[in-house]
């Protein structure tokens, strides 16, 4: 039968639908929900201390200012700024002294000398150990708070429209690194026959270009990422080499390296591979390109253990080949899911024994995937109260009942692959009208019309394909839980790509189990009633305590002592001292002066942060009668 033309005016044959452009429309939709929801990365290094302490006052100007961190970090000049209140810089502007003592890593910069009184501001901004942006600000006071002047950047570090491509860009390059070794992996172990497959070769080589370019895309935006947010400074030089000496940037451009090894590898799997006959020769070609690539493979996945959550915290030495191993799982299990989805849509003679050997590959990727992940649980979470408390936790959380779905799914993909049997493709689906064509143009048709010809019956040909595909039960069912299965990974995939941009749930626990009170308005005047026996004769009284305005900085501290009966009461020796247990400050000694019968005061006494703080009184009524007591009060 000779196909005709269509109608003027009438609309042209759409393609179907396919798989790829669901799964396209898939990741564009769950990562820009994912963005929508997401802030700025977080912090994977945090603020655990400093001295000053914030909000703390201090009677002097200290000669530096030093903070400490829970993990290492990289600092440059500018990475601790100290302003006054007027917005001028109070350090000398050095580049921050490493002041790192075996596990504490802690950083200072020296100060002015003559500082005035006031309210001074700290901002800093650092790159963690695992390459994410860090940066806060926190105040103390000389002598008492003043108001300040000081603007700081209401955007955090790593975040705008920066941060929001660099997000995108490192979960395009997860991407192509499952589709590029997944893919690979499919073809050598479980589809040999595959490596002579137009599609199975388009989805490898996309994979391994999607990969490099998101690559390249993070090298360019490093520079501005982690400092000016300004996409203008991709492109500027001195940044450029700032990024190549440090750790992440070698690993970027470590990778490139490996992408070029890559290229060879893919070259020859689907040339010489491809065209080998000789199943001796082609087996051994199988082992080389296995090893090869598996080395390859190996070097990639380490270019993200050696730079990001793997390379820092507790038993980095383990958790650098266990995050590897985790990501080589990954890709073998996700991007061979998507490797057959493509074959079962693409290239329904698929055989039998391919899908088979890959159901046992995913098998033990998932065993391997749990084991690694149990293992990175624990050294990133640590705790049930970080696992359902902290963002990454819940995080964690989601990601684990993906992966329950998900193996819910591939439940019933196997039940599919039990039943599957290899159904030949019929003669009659091959082109037709071809010959036809070329018939005509060999009689002096238009080309052109010749040309409309054959695509009109490539279009018949492919409904004639996928009718016999779709006559085929347990394929058609396979392919509708493989497609089930693809498209939870490819949110699994994205959930993954912010878990790896959020502050572990173990370092942030640590960090706000470390941090210092938050400074807090004066709570008023301080007023305290504590009776007293010190056992001798009218040795018994009560003591009242007025500490005013009950805040940090300068107060102004009263006592009075009363007798039993009520009327103020001289004692030989009376003293006052404060202690923050809380932040091991203490105790501060007061020596209040007397000033009537009964009645003793202290001025200019210093509360240096604001707390819990503990009230000791020493009464003393004779040579030898003498008693402490204490009392907690909440100042500031």
């Amino acid at each position: 039968m000779t196909a005709t033309a269509p109608r003027p005016g009438a609309s042209p044959i759409r393609r179907p639908f396919t798989a790829a452009a669901l799964a396209a429309a898939l990741v564009s939709l769950v990562f820009g929900l994912i963005l929508a929801g997401a802030g700025p990365a977080s912090a994977h290094a945090a603020l655990t201390g400093s001295d000053p302490q914030d909000g703390a006052v201090v009677a002097t100007a200290p000669k530096e200012v030093t903070l400490t961190f829970s993990e290492a970090i990289a600092v440059g000049d500018g990475s601790i700024r100290v302003l006054d209140p007027s917005s001028k810089r109070a350090d000398t502007g050095a580049e921050p002294k490493d002041l790192s003592d075996g596990s504490t890593v802690r950083y200072g910069v020296e100060l002015h000398s003559g500082l005035p009184d006031g309210t001074y501001t700290v901002a800093w901004q650092a790159i963690s150990a695992d390459s994410h942006p860090i940066s806060g600000a926190f105040t103390f006071s000389i002598g008492a708070p003043s108001e300040t002047t000081v603007a700081l950047p209401s955007e955090e570090v790593g975040g705008g429209p920066v941060g929001t491509a660099y997000g995108i860009a490192r979960y395009v390059a997860y991407a192509g690194f499952t589709l590029l070794v997944g893919g690979a992996a499919f073809v050598l172990g479980c589809w040999p026959r595959g490596a002579s497959v137009r599609p199975m070769q388009r989805l490898v080589v996309r994979g391994w270009v999607t990969l490099t370019a998101a690559t390249l895309v993070m090298l360019l935006l490093r520079n501005p990422y982690t400092g000016s947010g300004k996409f203008a400074d991709a492109f500027d030089l001195d940044g450029l080499q700032a990024v190549l000496d440090t750790k992440p940037g070698a690993a970027l451009v470590s990778r490139l390296l490996l992408l070029g090894a890559a290229a060879l590898f893919i070259a020859v799997l689907f040339g010489t591979y491809a065209r080998r006959e000789d199943a001796v020769e082609k087996k051994d070609l199988t082992f080389g390109l296995a090893v090869g690539g598996g080395v390859v493979a190996a070097g990639i996945a380490a270019t993200w253990a050696m730079s990001e959550h793997a390379s820092t915290g507790i038993q980095a030495g383990i958790a650098m080949p266990v995050d590897v191993l985790h990501l080589l799982a990954v890709a073998a299990w996700l991007g061979g899911l998507v490797s057959l989805l493509v074959a079962l849509y693409r290239t329904p003679d698929i055989g039998s024994d391919a899908v088979r050997r890959f159901s046992r590959v995913a098998f033990g990727s998932v065993l391997v995937l749990a084991a690694t992940g149990i293992y990175q649980s624990w050294r990133q979470v640590g705790s049930w109260s970080a696992l359902t408390g902290t963002r990454y936790g819940q995080l964690l959380i989601l990601k684990v009942v993906l992966i329950a779905a998900l193996l819910a799914v591939a439940w019933f993909s196997r039940r599919w692959t039990g039943r599957l049997t290899d159904t030949a493709v019929p003669a009659s689906a091959e082109p037709e009208a071809a010959t036809e064509a070329d018939a005509e143009v060999a009689d002096g048709v238009d080309p052109e019309r010749a040309a409309q010809l054959a695509r009109q019956q490539a279009v018949l040909t492919a409904t004639k394909k996928k009718r016999i595909r779709d006559a085929d039960p347990e394929r058609s069912g396979l392919r509708r839980s493989v497609l089930a299965e693809a498209a939870i990974a490819v949110v699994l995939l994205a959930v993954t790509t912010v878990l790896t941009s959020t502050e572990p749930g173990r370092t942030e626990v640590e960090a706000k189990g470390a941090s210092t009170a938050p400074s807090a308005p004066a709570a008023g005047p301080v007023n305290l009633s504590m009776p007293f026996d010190t056992g001798g004769q009218n040795g018994k009284g009560t003591v009242r305590i007025d500490i005013d305005p009950g805040r940090t900085g300068s107060n102004e501290l009263h006592v009075w002592v009363d007798g039993s009966d009520g009327k103020p009461m001289d004692v030989p020796e009376l003293k006052v001292a404060l202690t923050l247990e809380a932040q091991e400050i203490g105790p501060l000694p007061v020596v209040p002066d007397r000033l009537a019968e009964g009645h003793w005061s202290a001025s200019g006494v210093q509360i240096p942060m604001a707390g819990e703080w503990k009230v000791d009184v020493t009464v003393r009524t004779s040579d030898i009668d003498q008693v402490t007591i204490d009392e907690n009060v909440k100042i500031g």
